[in-house]
């Protein structure tokens, strides 16, 4: 096939597309639809496993002590932690002090928690504690919960686990959101191909009675699916890099706390990725449509 041919054949294809702009919209609208939410899911899955590897390598725990409790059965409390072998550190923590932090964490000039100062006090006394293994992290809960006085201990592994079941359901469901919207952008882009294809069944047989090979053909076809999935892939891609970087910084701000993924260093590898992907459906989708009109009705086009 000579350069002149294939400069044809991209041009016919090309020009496909503004022949059917409202078709070929629908497909692009529907491709980005699928490509976002894919993306979205991937995003949303990445961060939960980054924040549960922090969490799970997070050895700090928070002792909570019951309200009734004195302040010289604090103290020996605080003993009975420290004399446990895996307990590196203890350190007591008021809750005076855990008010005053609540405040200031929720950014409040105190006039909410006046009520809350003295015996009015809600939370109750703590300690903090990090320990040195991990691998025994059961064994020592089980041993602080049975000190008497010790209302609850903070077991970040819990969250963790939540964060899992959490991060389990999102891919299910984005599995399924996926292929439903796979299926109806194969659907559209084949049907907008379809619509070239019928627009152009008579100069279809006339090529093929001339001695035109299929191939020949389809590269029309084809050229206009992969440029639906290419124009696809570039806005999903553009869109998702913007809106995320959006995102990290309203998270930051409200959350600094949390584990975020950073994108920019991956944005050629989502660009091309997209890409990739919006071509390979683009080219599924044309490949179906006139592999179909070519072995049913190819040679026997309505004149």
């Amino acid at each position: 096939m000579s350069f002149h041919s294939i400069g044809y054949l991209l041009r016919e294809g090309l020009k496909s597309l503004l022949k059917n702009r409202t078709m070929c919209i629908a497909s692009i609208g529907v491709l980005i639809s699928c490509l976002l939410l894919t993306g979205i899911a991937g995003l949303l899955s990445v961060n939960l496993s980054a924040t549960m590897e922090t969490i799970e390598g997070y050895n700090t725990l928070t002792v909570m002590l019951r309200q009734d409790v004195p302040s010289l059965t604090a103290v020996r409390i605080g003993e009975e932690i420290r004399q446990i072998d895996n307990v590196a550190e203890c350190t007591f923590v008021p809750k005076d002090t855990s008010l005053k932090e609540m405040m200031s964490n929720m950014e409040t000039s105190g006039t909410l928690f006046e009520s809350f100062t003295g015996d009015n006090n809600p939370l109750p006394d703590s300690y903090e504690i990090s320990l040195d293994d991990l691998s025994i992290y059961d064994e020592t809960i089980s041993q602080i919960t049975a000190i008497d006085g010790v209302d609850q201990v903070t077991d970040y592994r819990s969250v963790a686990m939540k964060l899992s079941s959490l991060d389990k359901l999102v891919r299910y469901c984005s599995i399924a959101i996926v292929i439903v919207l796979a299926v109806v952008s194969l659907f559209i882009i084949a049907n907008t191909v379809k619509v070239t294809i019928f627009s152009r069944r008579v100069e279809i047989n006339i090529m093929k009675s001339v001695g035109a090979t299929n191939g020949f053909v389809r590269v029309p076809f084809i050229v206009e699916g992969v440029t639906i999935g290419v124009i696809s892939g570039l806005v999903s891609a553009t869109v998702l890099y913007f809106a995320y970087d959006k995102g990290v910084e309203l998270v930051y701000s409200l959350a600094p706390w949390l584990t975020v993924v950073n994108i920019q260093p991956y944005a050629v590898l989502l660009y091309v990725g997209y890409v990739v992907v919006g071509m390979l459906f683009g080219l599924l989708g044309g490949t179906i449509s006139i592999g179909k009109y070519l072995k049913k009705q190819g040679e026997n086009a309505i004149v």
